[in-house]
C-alpha cells in the first residue's frame, strides 16, 4: 500500500506542511515565520525598500531640519503657521531621526544582509570548483568550430591548455578532452556592490551612533568652546557623552558679506568670509582660518560650516533708577531674504521699578513701501534702523517654564505709549513713567555654524566607490567556458572547440572565441573541418533546451522560495549540468 501526501500551498505558493490525501494542511507559526524571513530577505522587497528609502529622504532635501539649520525651521513657522505644526508632527524637520525612517532602514539593512551573506558563502565555495566536463558534443554548443591537425591528440590538447592558460583561464583535463573556464569576476562584482550598499548601510548606522549635530550662533568677537553646555542645538549619537566631543575652541574676529548690486539679481549674496581662531585643544595656540560656505573647518575630525548670518543691533538699556541695567549684542532672526529683514526681543530682567521688554525688527536698508510700511530694500548695512515695541510689566522667567530668547511673552505685561520710529545708530527712546530709556548703539553681525561629526564619512565614500566599482566589474565581465576535444578519425587529428556564456549582456563573446579559434588553429597549423550535418541539424534544438532549462530552474527556484537565492545557482550546482546539458541533445 502506497502512502501519499499531499502538499498545502502557503503564501505565495510556498509549500506548507504536509497533510492526509485530499486535506489542506494549516500553515503553521514556524513556516509562516520562515515565509516571511524568504520574503524580507528577497531581493524584490530590498529594492523596494531602497525605493521607499530614497522616497523618505525627499522630506529631509526640501524642508529645513532642525539638526542642520534651526533658524530656517524658525522661518518656516513664521511663514505657514498652519502647516509646520503638522509636519512636526510627522517629524518632517528631523526627517532622518524619526521613527519611520529608522524602520525602513533597519528592514532594509535586515533585507541586504539576509541576502548578501548567504551568497557570499555560495561564492566562496563554487570559487573553489574546477570547470565542469567538456561535453561530448561540441558541435551542438553556441559557439563552436574544428579544424584537422598533422600532431597527435595528446600534444593538441597540450597546446591547448597552454593558450587558455596564458589567457588566464582555469584549466581541468581529462581523457581527451580540456576545459577551461573564466570570468568569475562578474559575480565577485555583483557580490562586491551588494557587500557595498551593506557596507554604506553600517557607515551610516556608524555615523548615527557614534557621531554628533550642532548648532551655534556666534556675534562677531565672541568665543564659544565645543562642549554641550556652549552649543545652541545638540543631537548626540546613542552613544556619544559629554566626554566624546573634541575639546576645540573657536572665536569669530569679523564676517562679510557682499552682494550684487545690479540686475535682476540684486540682493543675491555673492560672498560670505568669516575670519576665525581656533584651537584644537585648551591651552594650546591660536590658529586664522577664512571660513567660507562649502569650505568647512576641519579640527580633530569635527567639520564647522558656515551656514546663515544675520545682524545683531547692540542696545543699552537705562533703568528708572539711572542704572545701566542692559548693554550688548542681541541677534535678530531675518525673517525674509530679499532684504535681510530680521525681527527680535531685548529682555531686561533686572530693571526697576518694572521688568522691560521690547519686541521689534531690525532693517539694514530702511525704506518705506508705498502703503506706509517699513521693509528692508537691501540685505547690506546702507541704512541701518531698528523699529521697537515697549512693553513694561512681568517676563514670565520665573513661571517655571522655559522661555524662547527669540519670543517675548506678552501675557503679564502692558504695552507702553511709546510711538514706534525708527532709531538709526545713537538714538534713544525714553519710556513713559520714568521707567528709562533705551538707545540702540550700533549693530554687529553673527554666523550660524553647524557643527558635525561624522566618523562613517570615510567608510561611507569607500563603500560607494566600492559599490560602483563592482557594478561596473558585472557589467564589463562575461562569464564563459571554452571546451576543447581531440580525437583520432580516419587517421587524422581532429580538435574541436566549443564555448558558451551565461552573462554576455555586453556581447563581445562571439568575437573573443573566434580570436581564441583562429590562434589555435595558427598555432597548431591546422586546416577548418566541415561538421557533421548530424551536429549542425542539432544546433538550434540545443539552444532551445537551454533556454528552456534555464527558465524552468529559475521557476522551479522561485517556487520553493529561493528567487533571489538562485542569481548565483549557476556558481552553485555542479558544473557538470552544462556538460550534462549539451551531451543530452539528441540523445
Amino acid at each position: 500500500m502506497t502512502q501519499e501526501t499531499v502538499t498545502s500551498a502557503g503564501p505565495a505558493g510556498s509549500a506548507g506542511p504536509a497533510g492526509p490525501a485530499g486535506s489542506t494542511a494549516r500553515f503553521g507559526p514556524v513556516a509562516w515565520l520562515r515565509w516571511g524571513w524568504r520574503q524580507l530577505t528577497s531581493m524584490r522587497t530590498a529594492l523596494v525598500l531602497l525605493f521607499l528609502l530614497a522616497l523618505a529622504s525627499i522630506p529631509g532635501s526640501v524642508l529645513p531640519q532642525e539638526g542642520i539649520d534651526p533658524a530656517a525651521v524658525t522661518q518656516y513657522y513664521a511663514a505657514h503657521p498652519t502647516l509646520a505644526p503638522i509636519l512636526a508632527k510627522l517629524s518632517g524637520f528631523d526627517v532622518f531621526g524619526a521613527p519611520w525612517f529608522a524602520a525602513i532602514y533597519l528592514l532594509l539593512f535586515t533585507s541586504l544582509a539576509g541576502c548578501v551573506l548567504p551568497r557570499a558563502y555560495r561564492l566562496a565555495r563554487s570559487a573553489k570548483q574546477p570547470p565542469p566536463k567538456a561535453p561530448r558534443h561540441l558541435g551542438r554548443l553556441p559557439q563552436s568550430t574544428r579544424f584537422v591537425v598533422a600532431e597527435e591528440p595528446s600534444a593538441a590538447l597540450e597546446s591547448a591548455s597552454g593558450l587558455l592558460g596564458r589567457r588566464r583561464f582555469r584549466l581541468r583535463t581529462g581523457d581527451g578532452w580540456v576545459a577551461a573556464e573564466k570570468g568569475y569576476l562578474h559575480e565577485v562584482g555583483n557580490l562586491l556592490f551588494h557587500v557595498a550598499l551593506l557596507g554604506l548601510l553600517c557607515s551610516v548606522a556608524m555615523g548615527g551612533l557614534f557621531g554628533y549635530k550642532a548648532n551655534r550662533l556666534l556675534v562677531t568677537g565672541d568665543s564659544f568652546s565645543n562642549t554641550p553646555t556652549a552649543l545652541d542645538v545638540f543631537h548626540p549619537g546613542r552613544l556619544v557623552t559629554a566626554a566624546d566631543l573634541q575639546p576645540f575652541s573657536l572665536t569669530l574676529k569679523s564676517f562679510a558679506a557682499t552682494y550684487i548690486t545690479n540686475g535682476s539679481e540684486r540682493g543675491q549674496p555673492a560672498s560670505f568670509r568669516a575670519s576665525v581662531s581656533y584651537s584644537s585643544q585648551f591651552g594650546s595656540p591660536q590658529h586664522p582660518y577664512n571660513l567660507q560656505v562649502n569650505h568647512p573647518l576641519n579640527v580633530d575630525g569635527v567639520q564647522v560650516f558656515l551656514i546663515g548670518h544675520g545682524y545683531a543691533p547692540v542696545f543699552k538699556v537705562t533703568d528708572g533708577t539711572g542704572a545701566v541695567r542692559f548693554d550688548q549684542p542681541v541677534p535678530f532672526i531675518p525673517v525674509e531674504q530679499a532684504g535681510l529683514t530680521s525681527a527680535g526681543v531685548i529682555k531686561v530682567p533686572d530693571a526697576s521699578p518694572k521688568q522691560l521688554g521690547f519686541a521689534g525688527v531690525f532693517l539694514p536698508t530702511e525704506y518705506v513701501t508705498p502703503v506706509g510700511t517699513l521693509a528692508s530694500a537691501f540685505p547690506a548695512p546702507e541704512l541701518p534702523r531698528v523699529s521697537l515695541v515697549s512693553y513694561a510689566g512681568n517676563l514670565g522667567e520665573n513661571s517655571g517654564q522655559s522661555q524662547s530668547v527669540y519670543s517675548l511673552d506678552t501675557s503679564q505685561m502692558q504695552r507702553l505709549e511709546v510711538n514706534p520710529r525708527p532709531l538709526a545708530p545713537g538714538q534713544s527712546i525714553a519710556l513713559p513713567n520714568g521707567l528709562g530709556k533705551l538707545t540702540f548703539t550700533g549693530y554687529r553681525q553673527w554666523i550660524s555654524l553647524a557643527i558635525t561629526y561624522d566618523p562613517g564619512q570615510l567608510p561611507a565614500l569607500i563603500s560607494a566607490l566600492t559599490a560602483l566599482a563592482g557594478l561596473l566589474m558585472s557589467f564589463m565581465v562575461r562569464r564563459r567556458r571554452v571546451f576543447v576535444r581531440a580525437l583520432v578519425d580516419d587517421g587524422q587529428t581532429v580538435v574541436m572547440l566549443g564555448g558558451l556564456t551565461r552573462s554576455d549582456a555586453a556581447g563581445g563573446f562571439e568575437a573573443e572565441f573566434a580570436e581564441l579559434s583562429a590562434e589555435f588553429m595558427a598555432k597548431l597549423g591546422g586546416v577548418e573541418a566541415p561538421v557533421p550535418e548530424a551536429d549542425a541539424d542539432a544546433v538550434d534544438e540545443a539552444g532551445a533546451v537551454d533556454e528552456a532549462g534555464a527558465v524552468d530552474e529559475a521557476g522551479a527556484a522561485e517556487e520553493a522560495g529561493a528567487a533571489e537565492a538562485s542569481v548565483g545557482e549557476d556558481l552553485d550546482q555542479p558544473d557538470e549540468q552544462e556538460a550534462a546539458l549539451a551531451q543530452s541533445k539528441g540523445e
